[in-house]
């Protein structure tokens, strides 16, 4: 079958389409006809190297955390899903044709693959950040990247619970944060007096863009407690939690999806290319310049 594979680590030129064998569903786990898969700043990690001294990578490697598709094998042990089904979850070798999901939850017929595809990897970090935080009702959180995928969903997310979401973001991205239903301001130089001047008292703050501004974070909170970031390595050095530890939930997957469906909650898809273009969707993805979610879909019937 189809899929994007590296040979060797490297920046995203490493990425190019190759024949890998089909994968089969084990126990425990289903087959996908892969419709979409999201790309996301982990696999331009793995891509490079990066994460060798945590985890060898097999090579060929094939990047992809997360796919939607349509179920065509089921393993031993499952139950509940059928051939035919659509469904989004999470795999490790997604950017195929087919994939193997250890963890899925049902797509609904009206929603777009591409949407589904984008949600697994930010919806978890969404919820786990939330779970950490616990904003209540009434309280403020500051998010910094308010305008991105995982900082888009926590802000949609807080301000449908009774959060005051204050949301940095580019002056691009202001209207973008607004939408959401946050505050907008813009980061830099200044932002302290800023985020004051929108609300006296600061209840939690989460950093997802990893831009240095955990000192300024905890300047506005008061202190280390319920400041938290998922990118920024200098936060154990602060007292600040570093949140990297995955928890898929496939119930919380669900919930998310029947919220997307829903139109409750919007997740940007910026760019949608074939498994052709994988190299240039990771690009894009590694230099922080999509404006949203990167998707890759198969062209054609598997092969």
């Amino acid at each position: 079958m189809r899929a994007v594979v590296f040979d060797q680590f490297g920046g995203p030129e490493v990425l190019h389409l190759g024949e890998v064998p089909e994968p089969e569903a084990g126990p425990g786990r289903v087959r996908v006809r892969v419709e979409a898969v999201g790309l996301n700043a982990f696999d331009g990690k793995v891509r490079s190297g990066a994460m060798e001294s945590a985890f060898r990578t097999r090579l060929p490697g094939v990047p992809g955390l997360e796919v939607a598709g349509v179920v065509d094998q089921v393993g031993s042990d499952v139950s509940g899903v059928a051939v035919g089904d659509r469904v989004a979850g999470w795999t490790s070798r997604g950017a195929a044709e087919l994939a193997i999901l250890k963890l899925w939850a049902p797509v609904p017929d009206g929603l777009d693959a591409a949407q589904a595809a984008a949600l697994p990897v930010v919806g978890e970090a969404a919820r786990r950040v939330l779970r950490i935080l616990g904003p209540k009702p009434g309280e403020t959180l500051l998010v910094h990247g308010a305008s991105g995928g995982i900082g888009g969903l926590v802000t949609q997310l807080a301000v449908a619970a009774g959060v005051t979401v204050i949301g940095t973001a580019s002056p691009a991205n202001q209207e973008r944060v607004a939408a959401y239903g946050a505050i907008p301001t813009t980061y830099g130089e200044g932002i302290v007096d800023r985020v004051r001047a929108l609300a006296p008292t600061v209840d939690a703050v989460l950093d997802t863009a990893g831009s240095g501004v955990l000192p300024e974070s905890i300047e506005l909170r008061g202190g280390t407690d319920r400041v938290v970031t998922l990118a920024d390595p200098a936060a154990p050095g602060l007292g600040v939690e570093l949140t990297e530890r995955s928890e898929p939930s496939a119930s919380e997957l669900a919930e998310l999806i029947d919220l997307v469906a829903r139109g409750e909650v919007l997740v940007p898809v910026a760019k949608v290319l074939p498994l052709a273009e994988a190299a240039r969707g990771q690009r894009l993805v590694d230099e922080g310049r999509a404006g949203g979610k990167v998707v890759l879909v198969p062209t054609g019937p598997p092969r």
